[in-house]
């Protein structure tokens, strides 16, 4: 065998031990993340990108809207958290597709997605307990955007104990959430949450309804002048005005935590 053989064999070596399945880079060098992996109990495969920090340090657990994807709808954002010194964890959820540019690794690997909105819940649990079986400090801050707004409030009702807070943004309800609507978990949440609002989603009469439970529970709300749907209110490039006071209001929130 000649040296280029064996120096390209040596690599590829090197190259498949550091990306087998499931297994994070102890460090993100210069801020890139670590691709992982890892199955629901249905049997889906879910990719996302880890934002290491430090183990001991808070992590944020983020998950897109309808259509979307982790790199797309998060990429303007997640460089904010890391800066503040947040672990990030950001998911491509079984529904999802190539919004926001980039493209959704775990639906590309299913062959006939026929999965609802309520569907994707399972990947969530297994978001902790991926990051409960990796080391990582308890008390996660869970992040959702649409759909998954509605999900990220069941999933902090339901997993109270290693959940710290709830960013809700834009957070979905009506049939398509039937069966995961997020205003039955209002009253039994037991951490903090705080749910946004574009100012132009105001107009319609069930998140006016949303808003008045989830203040009368005695959760947060707040309405972005000028935002966009979702996770979009805190991007400027998308929704052309100037993000800084969402951006205070979801800093504060975090810092209480």
């Amino acid at each position: 065998m000649n040296k280029f053989s064996s120096a390209f064999l040596s690599a590829c070596a090197l190259l498949w031990v550091s990306c087998q399945p499931g297994q994070p880079k102890e460090e993100s060098v210069k801020n890139q993340p670590a691709e992982i992996n890892y199955y629901t109990p249905d049997s889906v495969q879910i990719f996302g990108d880890l934002y290491l920090k430090d183990k001991s340090a808070e992590t944020i657990v983020l998950f897109h809207q309808a259509r979307a994807n982790a790199r797309g709808e998060y990429g303007p954002i997640i460089p904010e958290l890391t800066a503040m010194g947040y672990n990030v964890l950001a998911i491509d959820q079984r529904s999802g597709g190539q919004l926001f540019g980039s493209y959704n690794r775990t639906v590309a690997q299913i062959p006939l997605n026929r999965f609802s909105y309520c569907d994707a819940y399972p990947e969530m649990e297994e978001a902790l307990n991926y990051l409960n079986t990796h080391g990582f400090k308890e008390g996660k801050i869970v992040w959702g955007s649409s759909y998954s707004a509605a999900l990220v409030i069941k999933l902090a009702a339901q997993h109270s104990d290693e959940v710290a807070g709830v960013l809700a943004f834009s957070p979905a309800s009506g049939e398509p959430m039937e069966g995961c609507r997020p205003e039955e978990y209002f009253s039994t949440l037991k951490v903090p949450l705080l749910v946004l609002r574009p100012d132009s989603e105001m107009q319609y009469e069930f998140v006016k309804t949303q808003f008045d439970s989830v203040a009368h529970t005695g959760h947060q709300t707040y309405v972005a002048i000028g935002g966009k749907h979702g996770s979009s209110m805190l991007v400027s490039s998308r929704t052309n005005t100037n993000t800084e006071k969402t951006w205070e209001v979801v800093k504060v929130f975090l810092n209480s935590l």
